[in-house]
């Protein structure tokens, strides 16, 4: 039902406005994205059906995923353009993103890192020690997987299903997800479990936690917290960045690159899994695909 909307606004945009393909492009996306939204929402409606409320539901759904309030606001002008051109053609008879506003964040998101500021802040570790090693994969997982700072902490080893690409994770709520790991991510959790772990005292309770201390205890959200600050002050970055940005920006570089939310969405924790499904998930193979057409760190090999 859409498509045909969407040719629409694309003649509309070329013809009526004169913009550059890129730029119509781009406000193709930002439709694309609501219809998304609408699909993953179960709401098949027409523009004319649409309402202000389904709208902020939709930019508060972006907001969520990891979308910076520039990039919110570039989405609504959009949406805004599209609704200009159906009370044009007298598709709809009236605008419901006329009081569509950005949300106000009540706390400021996190910077978003660009792929070359990840490689930067990653590039900085000496791979030669053993926490270097260990600092190598839990960088590299965490921009890989978009994971929080508590699930990388209490990642266990017996979660990690490198044969087949995956990691099971627990996340808020003791819900548990599968989210693809990129080759990279692999090779360096392999260097490490394999080279390094295998040499250190391991204290009891710790056996199964991937990531450990030179104690053999398991890492502190604040000790990776630090580990990534002192990286990005070795990279000149100056941006305000904290464990959470590694994850904002894996986020952030899906959706901007075109991503299915409902992917995104799924990678980013909403979804029950148990370990058996591990071989039998049916979305595996979608996520995966999508990592590696929309991820920076996927698409380098």
């Amino acid at each position: 039902m859409w498509d045909a909307y969407k040719k629409g606004f694309k003649g509309f945009l070329r013809l009526e406005r004169s913009l550059s393909e890129n730029s119509v492009e781009a406000y193709l996306r930002d439709i694309d994205k609501l219809t998304q939204f609408l699909a993953a929402s179960g709401k098949s409606a027409a523009p004319g059906a649409i309402e202000l409320a389904d709208l902020q539901q939709f930019v508060k759904w972006i907001a969520e995923l990891g979308m910076s309030a520039t990039s919110q606001a570039r989405i609504i002008s959009g949406i805004r353009s599209f609704y200009k051109y159906c009370l044009i053609e007298q598709i709809t008879s009236s605008d419901p993103s006329v009081l569509l506003d950005a949300p106000k964040t009540r706390r400021h998101l996190p910077d978003v890192l660009s792929f070359s500021e990840i490689e930067a802040v990653i590039g900085q570790i000496d791979q030669s020690t053993p926490d270097g090693a260990r600092n190598k994969a839990i960088l590299e997982t965490m921009y890989s997987c978009g994971l929080r700072v508590s699930e990388v902490i209490s990642l266990k080893i017996s979660c990690i299903y490198l044969d087949v690409g995956f990691i099971r994770v627990t996340g808020k709520g003791d819900k548990e997800r599968l989210i693809p790991i990129g080759s990279d991510a692999a090779k360096y959790i392999r260097i490490y479990k394999d080279q390094v772990r295998v040499h250190q005292p391991i204290q009891s309770g710790a056996e199964d936690i991937l990531f450990l201390n030179r104690r053999g205890k398991g890492l502190s959200r604040v000790m990776i917290f630090y580990i990534i600050k002192d990286l990005a002050l070795k990279a000149g970055i100056s941006k305000t960045i904290s464990p959470h940005t590694f994850r904002h920006s894996f986020a952030t570089h899906l959706v901007e690159g075109g991503a299915d939310l409902r992917a995104v969405q799924e990678m980013l924790g909403h979804e029950s899994i148990t370990t058996t499904e591990i071989y039998t998930h049916l979305d595996r193979d979608y996520l995966r695909d999508t990592l590696q057409q929309f991820h920076p760190a996927f698409r380098a090999h």
